[in-house]
């Protein structure tokens, strides 16, 4: 087992065993420590952040909405380490969505839904809602190194109720198991605010120029699910989200099918880009994002993180 295996799996055994509010005095404080060291992924956060409220922010006000995210990004951590002790009362409880009624009637109804997330708040706490409701859930994860925290992170989720399929390296393409699960009327989430391909559709986010994954679009214009954006943000008592949609589907004369799908992705951006503008201080981008940020090569490589995959390519 590797360094970095034995620190999650560390954590996952001694941060569900310390009083909540233990817990989160101890990731806060690592946090605020984060916050002054500002290193390269404070830095890449402050960047992105910049670009969500813009040039006018004072800095002393701005310098507190960076701490305040990577509070945020810590408490995702120290929730999603004490997941898989909650009841699932204590699950349902950690989690509040408006518009739940619209999800429960698809999942009633058979034909699945297809939910588009950002990196904010805590997505893991919204799928163990989920899964906790009884509805069906399959999300598609990041195969990453070490091998051992992916697979760690794949047997939380499964055994909290979620369907994990690997973006690469599973028996079917992913796109297809989901065309599937959305047939049988399953919750599909998707982390939709960053392109982890490089093969992603170009759009226009918060005044310059990024690409979203195509998954999203492609699986609604494909299946017919009903297409939602969910903002994602902490309170103090749970973690909230607000469903927005159904999404209004390009009509098929608007043109071919790529056409449709750069149409429907610029609508996902423009709804994940008012949510996070509500709630910049729980979005976690770390990475760089916009297209003029990134190196000519655009070689950028993967971090250690087990967020579900932007969804199929």
């Amino acid at each position: 087992m590797t360094p970095v295996e034995l620190g999650y799996a560390a954590a996952w055994r001694l941060v569900r065993t310390l009083p909540r509010p233990a817990a989160a005095a101890l990731f806060r404080a690592g946090a605020d420590r984060a916050h002054r060291r500002d290193g390269p992924a404070v830095r890449r956060l402050a960047g992105n952040l910049r670009r969500v409220v813009g040039p006018d922010l004072p800095a002393a006000e701005f310098d507190l909405l960076l701490r305040d995210a990577v509070r945020s990004y810590a408490r995702y951590w120290m929730e999603m380490f004490r997941l898989p002790s909650l009841s699932r009362a204590q699950r349902l409880a950690a989690f509040h969505l408006a518009g739940e009624d619209l999800l429960g009637a698809d999942v009633a109804a058979g034909r699945g839904a297809v939910v588009a997330l950002p990196h904010a708040g805590n997505w893991d706490a919204a799928g163990a809602w989920v899964a906790a409701k009884g509805w069906p859930l399959t999300t598609v994860a990041e195969r990453l190194r070490p091998e051992g925290v992916y697979e760690r992170f794949v047997a939380v989720r499964q055994r909290l109720g979620m369907e994990i399929i690997p973006a690469v390296g599973g028996q079917r393409p992913p796109f297809d198991v989901l065309v599937d699960r959305l047939g049988k009327g399953h919750v599909v989430p998707l982390l939709a605010d960053r392109d982890l391909s490089a093969r992603g559709v170009e759009v226009s986010f918060f005044g310059g120029r990024t690409r979203m994954p195509p998954g999203p679009a492609l699986l609604a214009l494909r299946t017919g699910a009903p297409l939602y954006v969910t903002t994602m943000w902490f309170e103090p008592d749970a973690a909230h989200g607000a469903l927005e949609g159904p999404l209004p589907l390009p009509d098929p004369a608007s043109g071919p099918l790529d056409v449709r799908v750069r149409l429907l992705t610029q609508q996902i951006a423009d709804r994940l880009a008012a949510g996070i503008a509500r709630h910049p201080q729980d979005w976690h981008m770390m990475q760089r994002l916009w297209l003029s940020d990134r190196p000519a090569s655009d070689a950028e490589g993967s971090t250690t993180t087990t967020a579900p995959a932007s969804g199929p390519g």
